[in-house]
């Protein structure tokens, strides 16, 4: 039940409860969680429902790049080339810190060559750094890869967020 609803059950009224609202974080702090992290959502706008997955990313000279499988629902979703929602969070295991950050923009494959193997090549080294190579089975690797095998001569579908349209990050008190 509602505090409001509880505490006119209870004969109090007129009480104005104003909304608690996080404080917004800077451009700076944003960026700042947004180099930090390694994993984020993606929200899709499906056909009948909205469609949200988790996807390792990286930050190479201040772009968004991620990997991915070349099947399944998301490449269906992503070649209609409707915007996309990515969220982004950090938080301390008791959540006495928190942020987190939403952009609202389009996913662009990447075609050129140079730009693909740049974030392939960070993508693998922040793997090797961050993750367990069992990871590399939500990349589409078998079971006995290596983040060695993650490699730009591998015909991976590589996408980054283009045309950032909104972006807004909120922080604990």
């Amino acid at each position: 039940m509602a505090l409001r609803e509880e505490l006119r059950e209870k004969g109090i009224r007129g009480l104005y409860l104003p909304p608690v609202k996080l404080p917004q974080m800077s451009n700076e702090e944003i960026d700042a969680l947004v180099r930090e992290q390694f994993l984020c959502r993606i929200a899709f706008r499906g056909r009948e429902s909205p469609y949200i997955a988790p996807f390792q990313y990286v930050v190479v000279d201040g772009q968004i790049y991620f990997h991915f499988t070349d099947y399944g629902r998301k490449m269906s979703l992503v070649g209609e080339g409707n915007p996309v929602c990515v969220e982004i969070e950090g938080y301390a295991p008791d959540l006495s810190d928190y942020g987190f950050v939403i952009l609202i923009g389009n996913l662009k494959q990447v075609t050129d060559l140079d730009e693909r193997k740049k974030a392939i090549e960070t993508m693998a080294r922040s793997g090797m750094e961050r993750l367990s190579r069992k990871f590399l089975a939500a990349h589409g690797f078998k079971e006995d890869a290596e983040w060695s095998d993650f490699t730009p001569d591998k015909p991976m579908v590589i996408l980054k967020l283009g045309d950032i349209a909104w972006r807004m990050g909120l922080k604990s008190p």
